[in-house]
């Protein structure tokens, strides 16, 4: 294997490892409820379509975290399933989330599966998330 060859594979693995890190970032971003630093996942531009609607930028975004809040509930948001294909300075990533609804050391009182589908594109200040689609898959209330 050439040098060349091993740098790319390199580089291809880095890119891949740091998309995936975006959503697990993204998980913690809400599970700490730091709408706030949307920025730090999303692109300024980001348009997401999910169960509560499409938005587009990261004040509709941001505004719709904060008012989507429920005093006294926590999240736990977990991430599997994770696949990301990069080209370039593109990538597009897919994964199962689970998402547990629950009052501070409590079991959870509500559970959901979605589906996510997302294109992340390379900036300067790493990669973020242009695009998500988030598709509920079922909700599970205890």
């Amino acid at each position: 294997m050439s040098a060349n060859t091993t740098d790319a594979t390199a580089a291809l693995l880095a890119d891949r490892l740091e998309v995936a890190d975006l959503l697990a970032r993204l998980a913690n971003l809400l599970d700490e409820r730091r709408y706030d630093d949307a920025g730090s996942v999303y692109h300024a531009d980001a348009v997401v379509r999910g169960p509560r609607g499409d938005l587009r930028g990261l004040d509709a975004l941001t505004a719709l975290l904060k008012e989507s809040h429920v005093e006294g509930v926590h999240t736990q948001h977990v991430h599997g399933d994770v696949l990301v294909r990069v080209d370039g300075d593109r990538a597009e990533a897919t994964a199962n989330q689970l998402v547990y609804f629950h009052h501070e050391g409590e079991p959870p009182h509500r559970t959901s599966g979605l589906r996510v589908a997302a294109t992340a594109v390379r900036t300067r200040e790493g990669w973020r998330f242009s695009e998500m689609r988030i598709t509920l898959a079922w909700t599970h209330d205890a």
